[in-house]
């Protein structure tokens, strides 16, 4: 799996002008599931992400989790983090999983992260969505499991 991980101050999703996901302190998670993925690559990124130190501390230093500083995870799809650009100007995402499989994959990774103890918000697989945020930082993080 595939994830571009931003500490916010807020951040939130909206479908069709509604807001559907937000939060307030915590990770923008943008998501994508890769062919090949299963439930054990989602908990271990999930796991991952949740112990991942990159809020600060009273020191000004980046050594606290989202676990740690109680923060929250809005966690939106977004298979276009698959994209090829090693050929032509036209990104390919064949290496993304299906569909089905992207969505059900999207569904246990949120699951894996509120059983952690963070509390999630969501965008809605599939969907034109319009994501708005404040990146606090800034500070963003590619990862791969």
């Amino acid at each position: 799996m595939r994830a571009l991980i931003q500490r916010v101050t807020q951040a939130s999703v909206s479908v069709d002008g509604q807001v559907i996901g937000e939060i307030s302190h915590g990770a923008l998670i943008l998501i994508c599931a890769m062919q090949g993925d299963d439930a054990a690559k989602s908990a271990q990124l999930a796991a991952k992400i949740s112990k991942l130190r990159i809020f600060t501390d009273d020191a000004g230093k980046m050594n606290k989790s989202l676990l740690d500083t109680g923060g929250s995870a809005l966690i939106v799809s977004q298979f276009t983090l698959a994209a090829d650009t090693s050929r032509g100007n036209r990104p390919g995402f064949s290496a993304a999983a299906p569909p089905a499989e992207g969505k059900a994959l999207y569904e246990q990774f949120t699951a894996d992260v509120g059983a952690l103890g963070i509390e999630t918000a969501t965008g809605q697989f599939g969907a034109d969505m319009a994501v708005s945020l404040t990146n606090d930082g800034p500070v963003t993080i590619w990862m791969d499991v």
